[in-house]
């Protein structure tokens, strides 16, 4: 807008500095013109042979009709010979220069007159000087100057305002192409950006973006299916593996290193089965398979609930858990899943704290709203990785490069946003500004509804 307003301003600009040029140019070759009729006018009066005529003769001839134009014109008749034949009265002492041997038009500025158009002419042995005063075109100019600064100073205020309107209007299209791509995300790929009339780039880019989100949503969906898909069918084969596994503890109980690979069978085959479970219950959510059912509970008693389990989940990894508020209220919420959610965080909390440690969770509920905080003492994390660590089977280990505990699937922190989604609720991660350590909010509805 700007841009478009310098631009608008700098070629009125230039076109009225050429303007006021050619105005200039065109006041003094009027002035010439009109020198040279009055010169006619002279010419008339001295005769058909002027080489004959004395002073006297020159001066009674020219004199009455200078008089009548005195307010116009000064005139200046010379000889050849540079002899002065007649000056108008209203020259005063000012003696016209002679432009013999050189341009016989100048612009002069003459002592006690000011500025004059001098022009001469050669009439047989005798010099014409017919000079017009410049005041009048000066000042002609010098309005037009200030009506062109006008003009300039109204052309940059409406440029700027008709730069904002004329961007608004042609750039709404793409504005709406970008609030509509900004709107679509993975769990909203349904939505489609509306494509202008007309044939143009924009139109072009809005059906390109269109056929691209066709694709994506194509490969969201089938990605899904998938996951369901896998989950679901790899339940039954891990359950026969790990059935089958057990069979041989009575056969490997004089083996000790067959013992222990079987408790590592064991393990990976739970952590398999975990990850199975925690796809397949993503999947039902984002499918919207999964019911939903909220009861109303107080929100002291669940965190008083939670936190018995978590503060054992603590012991475990050398910890300590503490709730540093819990505000008394009734609220609407599935428990079981909103158990699930804090137990995610909590482990995630106590497999970067140091041990000594503590995890801290405060229940807030303000207003309509219903916030969970939940605070760690690890090493938190770089800024780029923030916005990352809801995605699926992302994990970063903590800064001393060895977490604690049970490495996690990288499926915890994207269940407890599907969580919080389904609540019509929203989670959040940053570090820590009073101390290391990461700070996970979870915002959600106290009635339950969106």
């Amino acid at each position: 807008m700007i841009q478009f307003a310098v631009l608008v301003t700098a070629t009125t600009a230039v076109v009225l500095a050429a303007g006021g040029w050619l105005l200039s140019r065109e006041a003094v070759t009027g002035v010439d013109l009109l020198n040279q009729a009055e010169f006619v006018e002279i010419r008339d009066r001295l005769g058909p042979h002027p080489e004959s005529l004395s002073p006297q003769e020159v001066d009674r001839r020219v004199r009455p009709h200078t008089e009548v134009d005195a307010a116009l014109y000064f005139f200046q008749i010379h000889s050849d010979s540079h002899a002065l034949l007649f000056r108008s009265v209203n020259l005063g002492p000012a003696v016209l220069p002679d432009l013999s041997g050189g341009p016989l038009q100048r612009t002069e500025e003459l002592v006690g007159v000011g500025a004059i158009r001098l022009d001469e002419y050669y009439y047989g042995p005798l010099h014409v000087q017919i000079a017009s005063p410049l005041r009048p075109a000066y000042q002609l100019l010098q309005e037009y100057a200030q009506i062109s600064l006008f003009l300039l100073g109204a052309v940059a205020i409406a440029s700027v305002g008709l730069g904002w309107g004329f961007a608004r209007l042609t750039l709404r299209p793409v504005r709406s192409i970008h609030d509509t791509a900004a709107r679509i995300r993975a769990d909203n790929l349904g939505e489609r950006i509306p494509v202008p009339a007309g044939r143009d780039e924009v139109a072009a880019l809005a059906k390109l973006l269109n056929r691209m989100f066709d694709g994506l949503e194509s490969s969201f969906a089938q990605m899904k299916r998938f996951t369901a898909d896998a989950s679901h069918e790899l339940k039954t084969p891990l359950a026969l593996m790990r059935l089958n596994a057990e069979k041989l503890r009575p056969r490997l109980a004089s083996d000790p290193e067959g013992t222990a690979a079987l408790e590592e069978i064991l393990e990976e085959n739970d952590r398999l089965r975990r990850i199975a479970d925690s796809l397949l219950f993503l999947a039902k959510i984002e499918s919207g398979t999964l019911a939903l059912n909220t009861e109303e509970i107080a929100a002291e008693e669940l965190v008083r609930n939670f936190a018995e389990d978590a503060a054992a989940l603590g012991e475990d990894c050398a910890a300590r858990f503490i709730v540093t508020r819990s505000d008394r209220g009734v609220i609407r919420c599935e428990p079981n899943l909103i158990r699930q959610l804090l137990l995610n965080l909590a482990s995630n909390s106590f497999r970067v704290t140091r041990p000594g440690g503590c995890v801290e969770l405060s229940s807030e509920l303000i207003g309509a709203e219903w916030r969970l905080t939940v605070k760690d003492e690890g090493p938190g994390l770089p800024p780029d990785q923030l916005q990352r660590v809801f995605e699926r089977f992302v994990r970063f280990p903590p800064a001393s490069g060895e977490a604690r505990g049970e490495p996690g699937s990288g499926l915890g922190l994207a269940i407890c946003r599907s969580i919080a989604t389904l609540h019509h609720g929203k989670i959040t991660l940053d570090n820590r500004t009073d101390r290391s350590g990461l700070k996970v909010e979870v915002e959600l509805p106290k009635d339950g509804s969106g």
